[in-house]
């Protein structure tokens, strides 16, 4: 089944010229099944490259998603025009009485600030808060899973003495995992960040399990089975040239950057980055729909119930 979401919205023709395979409004009516109901905090610059990175994946799905497009209300978004925004996100405050099966919170660009100096910072404790009672699986990305393991476990970030930022060798440590089924014992990941979180302090709570993990740049994903939460630090989701656009904006803007690590061919920043981890991102999110679907309830009123 393909993936439900406006047809005015950018993303739809992007996806179509990719061959994914979206599904109209009028087309989704016909169908006599309840769709999954995915909505995306998107708390990036640029929310059209996110929303398009995000929708190509759960879009890759065999099952009906509607994609719901969320936005923090108190914050204006300075990358992305107003008319976009208004037609077709909705702030959290309209979507707070629903319920979602499942639920992606991005990264944003302020790594190196407090979670407290954060503008949005007490409304995002709020959704996540939400999160546990509205939603039942939650995946967080980048600074986004930073923000929740701080906000759930107390989890601390560390700022790094220079950007982790490239391709990197990455480690299955949990093979038996339904969020690594088909999974390679070893397999690429783009790495973009200015912070870490360390696996001496995710170890320390027995709530967390780490399923995938660099040897240069530590941990990446951790899974906790009792809020049903993902953690996912890097970026699986990440096209082909995100990293070379990250790169040439700070060449561009007089930046200290070193050249992403093993992407670029031969480390030509002139040569084409070929894309090593699509496969797998693939994977990872088609495993987690995959899970959520076999896992949640029919009836969406459900969702959340007896959590503690």
């Amino acid at each position: 089944m393909p993936i439900k979401i406006p047809d005015t919205l950018p993303a739809f023709t992007t996806l179509v010229e990719e061959g994914v395979r979206v599904m109209t409004e009028t087309a989704a009516v016909r169908q006599d099944i309840r769709p999954l109901q995915i909505g995306l905090l998107n708390l990036m610059p640029n929310k059209i490259k996110t929303e398009i990175q995000m929708a190509r994946l759960v879009g890759a799905s065999p099952l009906q998603v509607q994609f719901s497009l969320i936005r923090i209300g108190g914050h204006k978004a300075k990358n992305t025009s107003e008319e976009h925004l208004l037609s077709f996100y909705e702030t959290w405050e309209e979507v707070k009485d629903r319920k979602f099966d499942g639920f992606i919170i991005t990264g944003a660009p302020v790594e190196l600030l407090p979670y407290e100096d954060v503008t949005y910072w007490d409304e995002l404790k709020q959704i996540l808060d939400w999160t546990h009672t509205n939603v039942h699986s939650t995946l967080n990305v980048c600074w986004g899973a930073m923000a929740a393991i701080y906000h759930f476990h107390g989890v601390p970030k560390h700022q790094l003495d220079e950007k982790a930022f490239g391709v990197y060798r990455h480690r299955n440590l949990a093979p038996a995992s339904v969020y690594l089924n088909g999974f390679s014992d070893d397999f690429q990941v783009p790495v973009s960040r200015w912070t870490e979180v360390r696996r001496e302090d995710i170890a320390k709570i027995p709530d967390l399990e780490i399923l995938m993990e660099s040897e240069e740049m530590g941990v990446c994903l951790v899974h906790e089975k009792k809020g049903n939460r993902l953690f996912m630090f890097n970026h699986v989701e990440y096209d082909s040239t995100s990293l070379a656009d990250e790169y040439f904006r700070d060449v561009d803007a007089g930046i200290p950057i070193k050249m992403p690590h093993d992407y670029f061919p031969h480390n030509d920043a002139e040569l084409t980055p070929q894309n090593r981890w699509r496969s797998h991102a693939h994977l990872f999110f088609g495993n987690w729909i995959n899970e959520m679907y076999q896992t949640t309830a029919y009836d969406l009123e459900e969702i959340g119930k007896g959590r503690n």
